[in-house]
């Protein structure tokens, strides 16, 4: 299996009397991505490896043999496996963006002792000083709500892409080992069919056409799976993302234009806490 990305939950940012939190409580996002990979020789791993499979597959490979098709299906399948590597590379910006924004914040936290001290102690400037704390103090406030924002639209959407797509993404490779397997009784019975016929042939034949049956029927059964999961998981990875890019949206804008107070409503209208101690609710756990 696709190994899946891990990404470090981190305690919400604590803040006492408006100033930010310690940089020991607010953590940068890590995370650990899976690499791209072949999408053919993934979906036939941990297929059995007979004489008759290998062969299947060798023949498929070389163009000498038939394999069955459902364009239609097939079609689907190249989407999602398409439109997971571009969801990740959306979960490896927004990393990158929250690390970013961490390294920002951390930056005006230390302008705020800087500015703050120099006000105590210049007199001339202690106005000026004391604005520009003031601002950053601020900029840095907005921006951890921020942070918290985004790592809540990271950890849904990589809840998504790997566990919830991941997951269809196995049965598809189930279904398409039992494809292969199908295809392989498939051929078998057709050379049985097209070779020389005699008393001794039939009992093969009869056991071809056996196992071919519960193949085909097993193929069939997996099939359906495919269609039902691609059904159910395109109409929750629209809810889900739906939810999230909103998230995503409004908390960026209310940021840029810093709305501290729709920021917050933003956090609270999605359900994300900010309390220390506390976690964070999903929204899967929401919905």
């Amino acid at each position: 299996m696709v190994p899946t990305c891990r990404l470090h939950k981190r305690r919400t940012p604590h803040r006492e009397n408006g100033d930010c939190p310690p940089a020991s409580v607010l953590k940068p996002y890590t995370s650990v991505c899976p690499a791209p990979y072949d999408s053919y020789t993934s979906q036939v791993t941990n297929l059995p490896l007979e004489p008759r499979y290998a062969r299947q597959l060798m023949s498929e490979k070389l163009g000498h043999g038939s394999r069955t098709v459902d364009p239609e299906l097939d079609c689907q399948i190249d989407i999602l496996q398409d439109n997971k590597k571009k969801y990740e590379n959306i979960l490896r910006l927004a990393e990158m963006f929250s690390n970013h924004l961490f390294y920002m914040v951390h930056t005006q936290r230390q302008l705020v002792h800087v500015f703050a001290d120099l006000s105590l102690k210049s007199l001339d400037l202690h106005k000026e000083f004391g604005k520009n704390a003031d601002t950053q103090r601020l900029m840095a406030k907005n921006g951890e709500t921020l942070f918290v924002a985004i790592n809540s639209f990271i950890e849904n959407v990589d809840t998504l892409v790997n566990k919830t797509i991941e997951d269809t993404l196995l049965t598809v490779k189930q279904y398409e080992n039992a494809r292969i397997e199908y295809d392989a009784y498939r051929t078998d019975l057709e050379e049985l069919n097209h070779g020389i016929g005699g008393p001794h042939s039939l009992p093969k034949i009869a056991q071809s056409k056996l196992l071919f049956q519960t193949y085909k029927e097993k193929y069939e059964q997996m099939r359906n799976d495919v269609v039902i999961k691609l059904k159910f998981l395109e109409e929750h990875k629209v809810k889900v993302l739906r939810s999230q890019l909103a998230l995503f949206h409004d908390a960026i804008s209310a940021y840029s234009v810093g709305n501290q107070s729709q920021l917050e409503e933003t956090l609270a209208r999605f359900h994300i806490m900010k309390t220390p101690g506390k976690k964070a609710t999903s929204w899967f756990e929401e919905h």
